[in-house]
Formats: C-alpha cells, sequence, structure tokens
C-alpha cells in the first residue's frame, strides 16, 4: 500500500483552540527565548568562520519557518553549535559559496527523509554513535575557543586538532592577562547565574557585564588590547535579499558528502530536540512533518546568507520552562530577533571576543555529555568500540568522516543483534511437543526420531547468518543422514539472504543423496518459498504443515 505524504505542521492543530491566555503565554516565552537566542546566534555564527550578523539572520529566517513548518509544538530552531565544526570545515576547503550550496542541498535531503518516512528510522541511530560524535564536537569546540578566551596572540591557528594544541603550547606566553580575565570571568558569570535567576539568561549577563567592563576599562584604564567583535568584523544591520548561487554538477557532487553530513546531523539533533520537549510537555512531535519543515528552513536560510540550523535542545527547553506551549512562541522569539537586529545590532561591535568565546566553552560543557560519556564505558564492549571510534574520529578527523563511519557501524551492529535474534539448533533422540503450534490433535507428547534422521529448528528470521550456522551444526551432529527435517513453525519471514542460504543447503544436501524436508513452513514463508521454486527443488510433499507429516515422510525415506 502506498504511503501517503506525512505533512502536518503542528501551527494548524495548535491554532485550532488558540486564545488570549495561550498568546499571552507564548508572547512571554517568545520574548525571553529570543533573548537567550541573541548571544548563542551571533556566538555560533563566528566560530563557525561567518560574520555575526549572519548567525542572526539564520536565527530568524529558520526559526521562524522552522516553527511555522515542523512536527513540534515548541521545538525552536537555529543555528546550534553542532554545526559549528563541518561548517567551518566547508568554508576552509569551499568558502561561502559552498557552504551555501551544500546547505541547500542539505534541505533538499531533509526534505527526502521527510517523504520518505524516515522519521522514525533515524531515531533508532544507536545512542553510543551519538554521544559519541556530540562529546566530540564538544571538545573540537571547546578546542576552537581557546585562542580567543585566552587572548593569544596568534595569526591563526591550525585547523587539525593536535596541531592546534601544539600551537596554543607553543604560545602561551602571548596570552593578554586582560583577555584571558574577561574570558574566565564570562564562564563564571554563566555558572553562577542560574542560580541567582533562571529567566534571565547567564550568557546576556555576561556579555553585558563583560562588554560594559571592557569599554570602562579601555575609556579609562587605557586597556587597549582586548580584541572585540568590531575590531574583527564590519558590523551590518541591513537585512539582505535572496542571492541564488550558481549551481555546476561538479560542485554539487563535491558537496554531497557535506551535505549529508548537515542533513544527517540536523535531523537527529531536531528529533532528540523534539522528542525530549514531547516528554517535558507530554505530546507527540510528527517526525517526518519535523524533517520537512527543518529541509525548507535549511532551503530558504542559505539564500539570505545564514548557515545551517536545525533544532536547538537548550533554546527549546527554555521555551518550555517560561510557558510556551505553540509555535506562536517560536515565530516571536524570531520577530525579537529581528527588532533587535535591526535598531540594536551596531552594538554588537563592543562585545569582547573573549566573552563570547567564554560563551562557548560553557556551550560545549553542555554538549560534552561527561555523564552519559562515563554511564556508556560500563557498558559491552561493542558499546564502547563504537562510541570511542566515534569520538575520536570526531576530534582527530572530522565530523563527516565520524557520520559517516558511525552510520556503518550502526547498520553493522543492526545486523549482528539482529542476526543473534535467530537460533539454529539441533533436536536429538525425541521431539517434545508441548506448546508446539505444529502439532496434530491427539498425538503424544514426545515424537520419536527415526534413525538415519536429522532434524534442526530455527527459532526467529531466517536471514543472514542462519546458513552458516546450519553448516557448523551439521559438522558436528555426526554421520551423515538420508534425512534432514528443517522445522520452521518459529520462522516469521524470510528475505533473498535466507532464500540463497536455504537454496544453498538444499543443493548441498541433495549432492550427498541427503532428502531435505521442511516442518511447520507458515504460509507467508510458504508463499516465498513457491515464488522462488522451492516446491520443484525440494517436492510439493516434502514441506508439511506440522512436524509428525514430517517425520512420516522420513520414515518413507528411510
Amino acid at each position: 500500500m502506498e504511503k501517503k505524504l506525512d505533512f502536518r505542521p503542528k501551527m494548524f492543530s495548535a491554532l485550532r483552540n488558540y486564545n488570549k491566555q495561550t498568546f499571552m503565554a507564548d508572547l512571554m516565552a517568545g520574548v525571553i527565548v529570543g533573548i537567550v537566542a541573541l548571544p548563542l546566534a551571533i556566538a555560533f555564527g563566528i566560530a563557525s568562520g561567518v560574520s555575526p550578523e549572519k548567525g542572526i539572520i539564520t536565527a530568524i529566517v529558520a526559526g521562524f519557518i522552522i516553527s511555522a513548518l515542523g512536527g513540534s509544538k515548541v521545538q525552536i530552531g537555529g543555528p546550534t553549535g553542532a554545526f559549528i565544526v563541518i561548517v567551518a570545515g566547508i568554508i576552509g576547503q569551499y568558502g561561502m559559496t559552498g557552504l551555501t550550496i551544500a546547505t541547500l542541498m542539505a534541505g533538499v535531503f531533509l526534505i527526502l527523509f521527510g517523504l520518505l518516512h524516515l522519521g522514525t528510522i533515524i531515531k533508532y541511530i544507536p545512542y553510543p554513535i551519538i554521544v559519541g560524535f556530540t562529546s566530540g564536537i564538544a571538545v573540537t569546540i571547546f578546542t576552537t575557543q581557546v585562542k580567543d578566551l585566552l587572548g593569544m596572540q596568534m595569526d591563526s591557528a591550525p585547523s587539525d586538532f593536535i596541531e592546534r594544541w601544539i600551537a596554543y603550547f607553543q604560545n602561551l606566553g602571548t596570552i593578554d592577562p586582560w583577555s584571558a580575565a574577561v574570558g574566565l570571568l564570562s564562564v563564571a558569570i554563566i555558572a553562577i547565574a542560574p542560580k541567582l535567576s533562571k529567566r534571565v539568561p547567564g550568557s546576556l549577563i555576561a556579555i553585558i557585564v563583560m562588554t560594559v567592563a571592557a569599554l570602562l576599562l579601555k575609556q579609562y584604564a587605557g586597556v587597549t588590547s582586548i580584541e572585540t567583535i568590531g575590531d574583527r568584523f564590519s558590523i551590518s544591520s541591513q537585512l539582505p535579499g535572496a542571492v541564488v548561487p550558481e549551481l555546476t554538477w561538479e560542485t554539487i557532487k563535491g558537496l554531497v558528502a557535506p551535505a549529508l553530513t548537515i542533513a544527517v546531523l540536523g535531523a537527529i539533533e531536531s528529533l532528540l530536540s523534539a522528542t525530549v520537549a514531547d516528554g517535558v510537555i507530554g505530546d507527540h512531535h510528527n517526525s517526518n512533518t519535523e524533517l520537512i519543515g527543518q529541509g525548507v528552513a535549511n532551503l530558504v536560510t542559505p539564500l539570505f546568507g545564514g548557515i545551517p540550523a536545525t533544532g536547538a535542545i537548550a533554546r527549546t527547553m527554555t521555551n518550555i520552562n517560561n510557558g510556551g506551549r505553540s509555535p506562536i512562541a517560536g515565530i516571536v522569539h524570531a520577530v525579537v530577533l529581528l527588532l533587535i537586529f535591526l535598531f540594536l545590532m551596531p552594538l554588537a561591535q563592543y562585545i569582547p571576543m573573549a566573552c563570547l568565546a567564554g560563551v562557548l566553552v560553557v556551550v560545549s560543557y553542555g554538549m560534552s555529555g561527561w555523564r552519559s560519556f562515563r554511564a556508556l564505558m560500563r557498558n559491552p564492549k561493542s558499546d564502547i568500540t563504537v562510541l570511542l571510534l566515534t569520538f575520536f574520529l570526531t576530534i582527530i578527523f572530522d565530523l563527516t568522516v565520524a557520520i559517516e563511519v558511525g552510520l556503518i557501524c550502526a547498520c553493522l551492529l543492526f545486523m549482528r543483534r539482529m542476526s543473534e535474534t535467530t537460533d539454529v539448533r539441533a533436536v536429538y533422540d525425541e521431539i517434545d511437543l508441548n506448546e508446539d503450534a505444529d502439532m496434530q490433535a491427539g498425538n503424544l507428547e514426545h515424537l520419536t526420531i527415526p534413525k538415519g534422521v536429522e532434524v534442526y529448528e530455527i527459532n526467529g528470521p531466517y536471514f543472514f547468518g542462519a546458513g552458516n550456522r546450519f553448516e557448523d551444526l551439521m559438522g558436528r551432529y555426526g554421520n551423515r543422514p538420508k534425512v534432514r527435517i528443517i522445522r520452521m513453525r518459529k520462522v516469521p519471514f524470510i528475505d533473498s539472504t535466507g532464500l540463497h542460504n536455504l537454496e544453498n543447503l538444499c543443493l548441498m544436501s541433495q549432492k550427498e543423496g541427503i532428502t531435505i524436508v521442511l516442518s511447520g513452513v507458515n504460509k507467508k514463508v510458504e508463499d516465498v518459498l513457491v515464488r522462488n521454486g522451492f516446491n520443484q527443488l525440494l517436492g510439493e510433499e516434502n514441506i508439511c504443515n506440522h512436524i509428525d507429516l514430517a517425520l512420516e515422510r522420513a520414515r518413507q525415506l528411510v
């Protein structure tokens, strides 16, 4: 049956019973989230290698679209720390035009994920992989901020993780004490602020206090070594026009891997955020609609100079904790950011770079998930291997490699664990018919296996791995029999790999003069076998509905 389009934005259902009370709650939540998002948008933009206003434009455009078209009532979208590493890498290799094209392609991928109903599948990516690359991103973000946090006088830091840290140690003597004080005090303020007030974000307090302090130090103490945003960037408060980049087939081919990384990372982060939000507000988001909404946002945002966007867990939780209960709160947050951008953006030039680095250091600590990382280290060795592999690939190489290898590991782990659900065993001497689904009424509780007959039983789906287990069992069973009975009463389905293995087993047995008899085959599996010619390969009389018929057939053959 063909699947229907699964696109039902929460905006429409949320507005059916909307009232003034809900609007006032959404309005207050939206204003607070907009204020919280401001320093983060600026910091994420700069850390990604673009100008600060591009971070805010991303929060405005993507935030509006994700709330209007998404599948979650309370999701807040915008730039996030997870994209810093991948965005900076793409800009370094392909420039801003390459980033724009990669983001557009990622938007197309996300829409396709939603149209193909992959929303629920993406949520089943193994937890160790998610923790591994999230922790790796956190370490990488922290590493990129050390220079600005301490005010090191370096032309540029190497992009390689190990080389960057070597360069830091070589330049310890260039640390500016004033910038380092601003950076470390910013971290302290953000850490202490929640204990004093949970409504006003610590990052905003830190930026206001440190900006004023830097201005006073410059004005009255002659301290000019504290670098600000205005020293590094020219600030613009003008809304950009939409620009469509020139697309060539060669560029598109070269950017498939980064675009897919953006799409997969965005899908995982947005659906995780929506799932966490569901648990708090008691709602159920539509994952496929959420992916389509995220896709549209990443199609539109880069046209205005923005960077990749996704659902942000911290801002979404801020929205919920301040009373937001519909997509209107997310739209209000985008409008608040737009007003700040139009009227207050020139003031951003006075914000110290060390203060923004402090904000990102705290963000990286929150992303690190060190408690989850430590807990996973007590899990089975396979989980630990995947966790550490993804973590070290993220920090030493890049996120694209980590996600590609991580997804391959996820597939291999899935295949391994699924194969372990199927058990193949040999039955000796007697068959216990208690609770057997393929027994005939009136039979004894036990059936004796005739001499010259071997009985094997498959418990679970018959696919990859089951055929090899047959060969291992048959090698250990003993003398060569005249008949092999394969009980399939607990086989719910068989795939093409299982069919291939079973066919090889039957052909190999026939060459050895051994007859294969199938027992307890359910209607669904039998139809598949018949379509693939097993009734001709084995003979219809050798495909039996229950075990006593199979044993009777075996006695005739013996």
